[in-house]
């Protein structure tokens, strides 16, 4: 036991003989550098969640044979790399001195682990820890406009709008809320855990914009709303000019803050700016405003908005893509165009826009649509569908046009699998319903429906809904609240269809009369909205099949959008059995879908 002091003495002034001591310094600095480092950069470069374990175990390894070498080795001043002596070989005045430079690495590696330490201690004093056991569900609140002047409204909502799509490319969150369903919350006092619970999400971002001549602040919190901690809050005080890339940073630090894992790609999306025009971009934005907030009336208004956009900017991808989106919706809910011209003219926009950028998730929706609607080619839509949801995995707009074209297509396991991106009462509420209804599930039907029940802009498609389950009397009073109240799509031939069909199946035959005719008369003149289609869905429901076939034939000639619906709406049961229905299934592609899927199950 005496010994052992001195032995361990002895074995002490021998690692530090043979510079291990030091070697084990400078290595520690570096790998602790090199850990910092990969922590930093790993999630910028989408590198996998083991990255850091990986990187750990190889450090561990370099440290093994890092102090094995430098036991054996050394760096003679003279000879270069000499193997080390054992101690009682060597004379005390054959002992090489200490290399300054070993010396210097050695005060350098202390300096560097010392501020790395100090800069993990203060740097991250400000970050407020977050429970990560939460769901990362996030709702942006629109923007307050502290400017004072009503005209930067729309770069408020821009703002607010932008954001949310910035959030939707970041698969790792796990529900983004659109901007219509946060519309409602515009007011300046909000109880933000209340607004949570109602739209049902863990954290909230509000913020307010103020301009003054060519400055601007910008304010963002990010806030958990159960516990109300302030998690981040940062004042923006920038030119005006730099507003178009504030969306960006904002959501990038809302990932970061929230510790949500970032792709390459998905990072390279956020921070792609498609305009570097300022008038350009406020118009964009003045358009995107009328189209939230006025919906199809201010079509023609924003699309010559789109258009003076492009004037300024003829590489504004989005531009093009708004443009594209009016002209398309003008052949389907609005207007008197067909939708054969209308897709088509919408079409050199869509492409315009992927030729700028060919991730622009909006224009792979609308060219699913175009597909759809305009080409019965359900093969092209359903891959375009599903780019955009790649492209955008949270963005519950896009869900809501593949929800419907999947329902159509009787792919009731996917409608019903990504039902949790339903937001709001609307298409897609309705392809989860109508998924339960032709699943033969009506409970959970009824369940969803009662939910509902209260929601105004629901009325038409609880409607609807019940029409299915042949529950005329519940069809008739929601139809006609929603008429009552004037809900914006209740005078499209869709619901005036359904209105009198109900009417009928109610006694109430004069009132059915009156609306058919209306229909036929509408479609002497124009065919948006599809009124020859619907015609021929009354009289199809009604069980008339000659009369049927007679409107469904003018709604083909016409290249109705509507007549993807042929295959699973109830209304056509009666049809099934006719050689005729075959023919016109065929014509309108769904025969070339079928045979797409029985392809591709073999």
């Amino acid at each position: 036991m005496p010994n052992n002091p001195k032995k361990l003495s002895k074995f002490w002034q021998d690692l530090k003989r043979r510079n291990v001591v030091r070697v084990i310094t400078v290595y520690a600095a570096a790998a602790f550098v090199i850990l910092e480092l990969t922590d930093i950069v790993a999630p910028s470069l989408g590198l996998p969640d083991w990255t850091l374990n990986f990187i750990i175990i190889l450090l561990c390894v370099g440290f093994i044979i890092a102090v094995i070498l430098s036991w054996i080795y050394d760096v003679h001043p003279e000879g270069g790399i000499v193997k080390t002596e054992p101690a009682e070989k060597v004379k005390a005045e054959d002992m090489p001195k200490s290399s300054n430079s070993w010396r210097i690495a050695s005060y350098i590696s202390f300096v560097v682990i010392v501020a790395l330490i100090l800069i993990n201690i203060f740097g991250n004093r400000d970050r407020i820890n977050i429970d990560e056991s939460l769901a990362k569900s996030i709702a942006v609140l629109p923007f307050h406009n502290l400017s004072g002047d009503d005209e930067q409204d729309h770069i408020c909502l821009g703002l607010t709008g932008e954001i949310i799509s910035h959030l939707f490319k970041v698969r790792s969150f796990d529900e983004v809320r659109s901007l219509t369903s946060v519309l409602n919350y515009m007011e300046p006092d909000r109880n933000i855990p209340g607004i949570a619970e109602e739209l049902g999400v863990n954290y909230i971002l509000e913020g307010s914009f103020k301009r003054i001549g060519d400055e601007m602040r910008v304010t963002a919190q990010l806030i958990e709303a159960n516990s109300d901690n302030h998690i981040w809050l940062r004042d923006y005080d920038l030119p005006y000019k730099e507003v178009i890339g504030i969306p960006a940073e904002i959501a990038l630090q809302i990932a970061d803050h929230l510790k949500a894992f970032l792709s390459v790609s998905e990072k390279e999306n956020i921070q792609k700016i498609t305009t570097t025009n300022q008038e350009a971009y406020e118009l964009y934005q003045e358009g995107l405003y009328l189209t939230n907030t006025r919906r199809f009336e201010a079509n023609s208004q924003v699309f010559d908005l789109a258009k003076e956009a492009i004037k300024l900017d003829p590489d504004y991808a989005d531009a093009y893509a708004l443009a594209g989106t009016m002209t398309l919706w003008g052949g389907i809910y609005t207007g008197d165009r067909n939708i054969q011209d209308a897709a088509m003219d919408a079409l050199l926009y869509f492409e315009k826009t992927l030729e700028l950028d060919q991730d622009n998730a909006s224009a792979h929706l609308a060219m699913g649509y175009v597909n759809e609607y305009a080409r019965w080619d359900y093969v092209r839509a359903e891959k375009e569908f599903l780019k955009a949801i790649d492209l955008e995995p949270n963005n519950s707009e896009v869900y809501h046009g593949s929800a419907e074209f999947f329902l159509k297509r009787d792919q009731l396991d996917y409608v019903l699998k990504h039902k949790d991106k339903v937001q709001d009462y609307s298409n897609s509420f309705f392809a989860v319903v109508s998924s339960k209804i032709l699943s033969d599930n009506k409970i959970e039907a009824y369940k969803l429906l009662a939910q509902a029940s209260n929601d105004k802009m629901a009325q038409p498609f609880i409607g609807t809904a019940y029409i299915w389950m042949k529950e005329y009397d519940s069809a008739k009073f929601y139809l006609e609240s929603a008429l009552q109240s004037e809900h914006y799509e209740m005078p499209i031939p869709r619901f005036q269809a359904e209105l009198a069909f109900v009417y009928e199946k109610t006694n109430n035959h004069l009132k059915a009369r009156t609306i058919v005719n209306q229909l036929i008369a509408k479609s002497d003149t124009t065919s948006a909205g599809s009124p020859a289609y619907f015609t021929g869905w009354y009289y199809s429901a009604m069980g008339e099949v000659d009369s049927a076939f007679y409107w469904l034939e003018k709604a083909y000639n016409n290249h109705s959008p509507e007549l993807p619906w042929l295959k699973v709406d109830p209304a056509f049961n009666n049809l099934k059995d006719d050689d005729h229905y075959r023919d016109l299934y065929e014509r309108t592609g769904h025969q070339a879908y079928d045979d797409y899927m029985a392809s591709k199950s073999k």
